[in-house]
């Protein structure tokens, strides 16, 4: 594939396929087709958990309903063991974290060729089909959970309260607040981006390596027949990659948030 209808050389074809489709300049530059797929994710997610929800009878469960039946109760089941709080945000907010990034993250098991090729026939030069391969994405769901423990930890604990945690721990004296201050701030600061660095991390390898193996395929039987057995492996291990990675940004999210909730 090519954007000038010329052979791509190899450099160029993984470059091609890593390249975002963006406007503007510096730091008002949009990733069109970051944005683009995972807003489209997220309201298809609110479509399809609405109309089942519309549709659930308390009688023989469909197929789709029951479908959704199991992933309300695994996430339900997940808040109450491990929230330590009262708070009915935190479940329909822990549901929508991990179906909408299983959704973002399912997007890498589209043959990587498929959707840029069409964009390319339609005159769209480069297109990005997994959003939390964009670490703009990833940072932005992990900034968003950051405002949220910021959020819950002064309405819990009080202004004095939140002051009080960044200052007195883990060491209890006075002359100890400027240690305590680096040390609790380096780690609410370095929740969000370890969030996001880890999501962005392993979704951006994994398609990385999709790339390098679509690379095998050509007029050599043997090397394009590899290419299609590593694909094939690659895809079936990756299913684990992208469920356990949304699984992770989840539960990390209701840890942080009950953490939020304690008031010392």
């Amino acid at each position: 594939m090519s954007a000038t209808g010329e052979e791509m050389t190899q450099q160029s074809y993984i470059q091609h396929h890593l390249t975002n489709l963006t406007v503007g300049e510096g730091f008002w530059t949009w990733n069109i087709d970051s944005l683009l797929f995972s807003v489209g994710l997220g309201m298809l997610f609110l479509w399809l958990f609405y109309r089942a929800g519309k549709k659930a009878t308390t009688g023989v469960p469909g197929k789709f309903q029951c479908f959704v039946e199991i992933i309300v109760e695994f996430v339900d089941s997940s808040v109450k063991e491990t929230f330590h709080g009262r708070n009915p945000v935190i479940a329909p907010l822990a549901l929508t974290i991990f179906v909408w990034i299983f959704m973002m993250n399912f997007m890498d098991m589209i043959p990587v060729d498929w959707l840029p090729s069409l964009a390319l026939l339609a005159g769209v030069p480069y297109l990005k089909v997994v959003p939390t391969t964009d670490v703009n994405i990833t940072f932005s769901l992990a900034l968003g959970v950051f405002v949220l423990i910021i959020y819950y930890s002064i309405k819990v604990k009080g202004v004095s309260g939140f002051v009080k945690e960044l200052t007195f721990q883990p060491f209890n004296h006075w002359a100890m607040i400027p240690v305590n201050l680096l040390l609790e701030t380096v780690t609410l600061v370095a929740k969000p981006i370890s969030l996001a660095l880890r999501l962005f991390g392993n979704l951006y390898a994994g398609e990385l390596i999709f790339i390098l193996i679509a690379l095998m395929y050509g007029s050599n039987v043997a090397l394009s027949a590899l290419g299609v057995g590593l694909q094939l492996g690659w895809l079936i291990f990756h299913i684990l990659v992208i469920t356990l990675q949304a699984f992770i940004f989840m539960m990390l999210t209701i840890v942080y948030l009950s953490m939020a909730h304690e008031d010392h």
